[in-house]
């Protein structure tokens, strides 16, 4: 997969972010998570106030990946600013990129944030997958994490799929969530459902 034809600024910074996208540790996290989330912005461009700027966040929104660590959203916010700060981007639209990174901690834009509400779609696109695609994509997450015990993942993944059903929506845009919003729902309860009741703690697995 050759996403560099994607990537609208210098190559030596589109090359390095795929890089780091096929880390051997990423399993859900990688080029094909990246080239879907891209996908999903250009079906949404028109819901976004800046569309090119949500496709650069895109690029860097999971670009440090660490399941051991809890902040990999602020690292990879940290790392777009350092490396576009080198670039002709007008500083207004690198702290745009950054805010957006950092919102995929928690995708839940403001109301009326139409670039946030585009990204976090994009990247939350994956949940209404159909059921095997959904199957495969729950596996990888499991594979990311697979130096956590059955007992601990189940319980943080529990969490954060608990998490996800409580937002009053998952997807913040009008055909976003008209597409995806029922599906999606399904799918975590299903999900849910099938790890069952477990004990202990765990950390954040998606």
């Amino acid at each position: 997969m050759d996403l560099l034809p994607r990537w609208s600024g210098p190559d030596v910074i589109g090359a390095g972010l795929l890089r780091r996208y096929g880390e051997p540790h990423r399993r859900y996290h990688t080029a094909v998570h990246l080239a879907d989330v891209l996908d999903h912005v250009d079906e949404l461009a028109r819901e976004a106030e800046d569309a090119d700027a949500v496709r650069i966040a895109a690029w860097f929104h999971d670009a440090v990946y660490d399941p051991s660590r809890g902040d990999n959203e602020e690292r990879s916010a940290v790392l777009a600013e350092r490396m576009l700060a080198d670039t002709d981007l007008p500083p207004e639209v690198i702290a745009e990129v950054a805010r957006l990174v950092r919102l995929t901690a928690t995708h839940e834009p403001e109301a009326g944030d139409r670039n946030g509400a585009v990204l976090c779609d994009a990247d939350l696109a994956i949940l209404a997958a159909g059921p095997d695609r959904y199957a495969e994509y729950a596996a990888a997450v499991r594979e990311e994490y697979s130096t956590v015990p059955d007992d601990v993942f189940r319980e943080g993944r529990a969490d954060v799929l608990r998490s996800l059903l409580g937002l009053p929506s998952l997807f913040r845009t009008g055909p976003g969530h008209d597409r995806w919003e029922a599906a999606a729902r399904q799918n975590l309860r299903t999900e849910l459902m099938l790890l069952g009741r477990s004990s202990g703690g765990a950390g954040r697995p998606r």
